[in-house]
């Protein structure tokens, strides 16, 4: 056995989770995904997705994607600078220039992608990236990446961002990097005072709403749309991921910054595009979140009548306002061992431990889709209620 072979050898962390009986990961799904899915064998209800418009299963995103194959086939073989480049993919990045409200879009082939590629490359030596302590692993991955000065300010914490922007150099370029609806926590960023505070120290802001698109803002255009402070937001980036029911992701901005992006953004430059089918649900999606607002509007309905069930039940749910609710547990077993039993009573969550969060705020991700119903909201709190005072965590 090799040095390095030895040295992985002794992770075995899965294992003992796995001996347990509560290991919760890579669970194999058998059907489509929808609020109701089929694994082993067993029916649950889905409450740990990210299609937040329930638009996996839709016709017309289906069928747009089978026409896409039928035509291109099934990818590009090459990046987009090279043999990648379709007029679909022109399209699209038209159409979510002009719905996000910037001047130029261009797509990338994952949204990880994106904040590895943006956040790594805007800014020099001497320059600064000041990014939330509880901001996606993407964005923490792209500015390890870059040679800039990083600066942590405490979640959502003004006071912190801007003792930070005071160690900063007045005439170096600072980029403040922040979720727009954090993924764990379903909290929303305070733009409006990240954008006070960038004006008033000359710095750029970039929102990542990946959570926040089709969620939140005039037809889901995100949490920069929701406070009106989309021309005030330097950079804004999203996913097809969520909401639009495919897989890639965006960069909004001006002219100058795309300009420069398409041609110093390794991930972007050295991957192959976009394959047409995801291109082609993820354009049809757009099309859905525009036409059918009454999605969201359902969205919210369940949203609000979650956040007041949980908390009438007494679950320490955060300062969450979205359709992701966090249900702390707090101990990194234990959540384990309720993500099991909840299964066991039919309803599917996910687990966020250490070290995606701090041993003491682990917890249990429960999210909404606009297709869910009520009494299968219903069967999924009654569980938890069930769940959670057998465990001692509510009264």
């Amino acid at each position: 056995m090799t040095l390095l072979q030895d040295k992985l050898a002794k992770y075995d962390a899965p294992q003992k989770a796995m001996a347990l009986g509560i290991y919760p990961y890579g669970r194999m799904i058998e059907s489509d995904q929808d609020t109701e899915v089929r694994i082993s064998g067993k029916k649950v209800l889905m409450f740990g997705s990210n299609a937040y418009l329930g638009l996996l299963n839709h016709p017309k995103v289906k069928e747009a994607a089978i026409e896409a194959t039928r035509k291109y086939g099934t990818g590009c073989a090459g990046s987009r600078h090279l043999n990648g480049t379709l007029d679909m993919h022109l399209e699209l990045e038209a159409r979510l220039a002009t719905f996000i409200g910037k001047e130029e879009t261009m797509i990338y082939s994952t949204g990880f992608q994106v904040n590895l590629g943006v956040v790594s490359c805007l800014t020099g030596r001497e320059d600064y990236i000041l990014w939330d302590e509880l901001d996606h692993a993407s964005i923490i991955e792209g500015h390890r990446l870059s040679y800039s000065n990083k600066l942590k300010y405490k979640h959502n914490d003004m006071e912190s961002l801007e003792k930070q922007l005071q160690k900063c150099e007045p005439d170096k370029v600072k980029l403040i990097v922040t979720d727009g609806v954090f993924s764990m926590e379903g909290d929303v960023a305070d733009l409006p005072g990240i954008v006070a505070l960038s004006k008033k120290y000359n710095a750029s802001v970039m929102v990542d709403e990946a959570h926040g698109l089709g969620v939140l803002g005039r037809q889901g255009r995100g949490t920069c749309d929701h406070f009106g402070l989309t021309a005030d937001v330097d950079l804004i980036m999203g996913t097809f991921s969520k909401s639009l029911a495919s897989i890639g992701g965006f960069i909004a901005s001006n002219k100058e910054t795309i300009n420069y992006l398409r041609h110093h953004s390794r991930s972007y430059i050295f991957s192959a595009s976009s394959t047409p089918a995801a291109t082609a649900a993820a354009a049809a999606a757009l099309d859905i979140m525009i036409n059918e607002p009454e999605r969201l509007e359902r969205l919210w309905e369940l949203t609000h009548y979650a956040l007041e069930g949980f908390r009438a039940m007494g679950c320490e749910i955060g300062c969450t306002s979205t359709p992701i609710i966090p249900l702390y547990i707090r101990n990194n077993d234990l959540t384990f061992l309720i993500v099991r039993e909840l299964f066991d009573a039919g309803v599917f969550v996910n687990p966020v431990v250490s070290p995606a969060v701090a041993p003491t705020d682990t917890l249990i991700r429960f999210s909404l889709m606009a297709t869910h119903t009520r009494p299968q909201l219903d069967f999924a709190m009654e569980a938890i209620r069930n769940v959670f005072r057998r465990h001692e965590l509510i009264p």
